[in-house]
């Protein structure tokens, strides 16, 4: 079988981006593999009603392909789509894609310093280096609440809504308060019978400045030079602001969580649902939320707040720990993803260990890009790369273009594989564990930042920094090995990233 330059695993932004940078580079060998029929990653999948970004439309764009013609402030899921699909088409993606593919697992063979990817119901590929770009967002992470399979009635998550289910009219239960169900609890909410959202902890929720974008301004935006590098900039610093408040001076966020109690005072007029609604932790340390219409929603006749935690779930419905059983017709489960999970497919590295096994008891990476003892292997949105403050976007482009620098580097100086060295490995965690130590994500609730171990996943500073860091890969961070020779570290003390 051909060998490849690279595989690329996943079609959603992460994917295609790769694929864009490969073929900038002069890298044509490659393909991408996808399950679905379609590209579009987490913007494909999740179709649930009022499905949006959080991120203003502007900004979540490739920075090489920006959009003058959103329609809306912030994208909505259709819209988001649509831009994937016309970049795939614009760069010349689609004679790479393989779509309706799903990747079981992919083993590094250490003598050919080269990846077998193996594919259901297909022979097995070949390629020098594997891109991980199936992104974080892809594992539903579905609660181990007793009785859960012997629901009766219609249940799925929130990522695989099931359109064929009828809402209008019926008891429906939502399980999670997270980012999805503050979308889609407002939309359903006038549509069904009775609706009860099951909380655990209460999100912090600021305002939505959410707008249709003019015709006229979608004009200039298209037609004047410079009016959307402009928008895009502006909208970039304004988020970069956010980090201060979450990882350089926390007493900044107390400004926003004023402003949040403001919302909620002004939405919420009973005291007791208010006090439910009320964050007990920093905000930051979870995910914050954006909306204008979920507290509206929440006070509807017919939908109810439900904080008592759930003892089992039966038959007809949702007991309570206080005994009582509320019925049901529907449940949904708004309760987000395991985010380092790569469970799905089986990769293997050097020494025959698997990923998720040494992930198992750390969640470790190099600069969320490279794994120590996994050769030639490239995360997208890996460990450490996570925001909570500005466009990922952005972090996508820097993984990627740095992945393509190490593709490059193997063929220009002839070397067989790339391997980050286990000191560089764990200076950087070091460095991350430092670092987040004086953030507002470790200041004690529990997130899906986190890793099973505690560790927070986040990227605990600016995203220039990032930036900066991943310009130019250097190759002395690596164990290389030559085609023909071993090379040492001191080999590439003179020719480290002016080599690539």
């Amino acid at each position: 079988m051909a060998e490849l330059s690279a595989i690329v695993v996943g079609a959603g932004f992460s994917g295609l981006c790769a694929g864009i940078e490969l073929r900038r580079a002069g890298i044509t060998d490659f393909v991408i593999l996808e399950k679905a029929d379609r590209v579009g990653g987490t913007w494909r999948d999740n179709h649930y009603p009022g499905a949006a970004c959080d991120i203003p439309s502007h900004l979540y764009s490739f920075s090489f392909a920006p959009n003058p013609q959103w329609s809306r402030s912030y994208g909505g899921q259709a819209e988001i789509l649509a831009y994937l699909e016309h970049c795939a088409d614009s760069f010349g993606l689609r004679p790479h894609l393989r779509l309706g593919t799903t990747v079981e697992g992919a083993e590094y063979d250490e003598p050919s310093g080269t990846w077998t990817v193996h594919v259901r119901g297909g022979p097995p590929l070949v390629a020098r280096t594997l891109i991980l770009g199936n992104g974080a967002l892809h594992v539903p992470a579905l609660p181990d609440l007793p009785g859960r399979d012997r629901f009766a009635g219609a249940a799925f998550h929130s990522s695989q809504w099931d359109d064929r289910v009828p809402l209008d009219g019926k008891r429906v239960a939502v399980i999670g308060t997270g980012a999805s169900a503050v979308q889609f609890v407002p939309q359903i909410a006038p549509r069904v019978a009775q609706l009860s959202v099951f909380q655990r902890t209460p999100p912090w929720i600021l305002p939505k400045s959410d707008a249709p974008i003019g015709r006229r301004r979608r004009w200039i935006y298209q037609h004047i030079p410079g009016a959307h590098w402009l928008r895009r900039t502006l909208l970039y610093w304004l988020l970069e602001s956010r980090v201060l408040g979450f990882a350089f001076a926390p007493w900044i966020n107390r400004i926003a969580e004023w402003v949040v109690r403001r919302h909620l005072a002004r939405s919420i007029a009973e005291p007791a649902l208010r006090g439910r609604l009320t964050p007990s932790y920093r905000l930051g340390c979870k995910r914050v939320l954006i909306s204008s219409d979920y507290y509206p929603a929440l006070c509807r006749s017919n939908v109810e707040l439900v904080t008592d935690p759930i003892a089992a779930i039966e038959p007809t419905g949702i007991r309570g720990n206080d005994g009582s059983l509320r019925e049901f017709d529907a449940i949904i489960y708004g309760t987000g993803f395991h985010v380092s999970d790569v469970s799905a497919m089986r990769i293997v590295g050097a020494g025959k260990r698997e990923l998720s096994e040494v992930w198992r008891t750390a969640v470790r990476s190099y600069l969320g890009i490279t794994v120590s003892g996994f050769p030639n292997l490239f995360l997208m949105f890996g460990p450490h790369t996570v925001l909570g403050h500005n466009s990922m976007i952005f972090m996508i482009e820097a993984q990627a273009r740095y992945a393509v620098q190490a593709i490059r580097a193997l063929g220009r100086n002839a070397l067989a594989s790339l391997d980050v060295l286990p000191a560089v490995e764990q200076a950087f965690g070091a460095e991350m564990t430092r670092r987040l130590k004086r953030t507002v994500w470790t200041t004690g609730c529990h997130s899906w930042y986190m890793a099973p171990d505690g560790d927070v996943l986040l990227w605990p500073g600016f995203t220039f920094d990032y930036w900066r860091r991943t310009r130019r890969i250097d190759l002395r961070d690596y164990e290389v090995r030559a085609i023909a020779r071993s090379m040492s570290r001191s080999d590439l003390t003179s020719s480290s990233s002016a080599a690539v």
